[in-house]
């Protein structure tokens, strides 16, 4: 059929793994990004990329579906790399 989707290998290993150890390990992920922005200091919390990775880390983490929070938690670590080797 035309239009019709393919079950693809991909697919069904990422749902292999339930639903509730994904979400708690993407919890446990987003606390460890939590706690490494809290880390940088008072002088980082001026810079604009300091509230971005807050964004990314609550509202935007909260709103984004499941399979879209890895990515979500990959940008606010980087945002978070970027602030730890930016200087003061």
């Amino acid at each position: 059929m035309p239009g019709r989707r393919k079950h693809t290998a991909a697919k069904s290993a990422v749902r292999a793994v339930p639903f509730r150890s994904r979400y708690k390990a993407l919890e446990e992920r987003r606390l460890l990004l939590q706690k490494r922005l809290a880390m940088l200091g008072a002088t980082v919390q001026a810079n604009p990329a300091y509230r971005n990775a807050t964004k990314l880390l609550n509202q935007r983490f909260r709103t984004a579906r499941i399979s879209q929070r890895e990515s979500v938690l990959d940008a606010a670590s980087w945002l978070i790399d970027l602030l730890s080797i930016t200087p003061p």
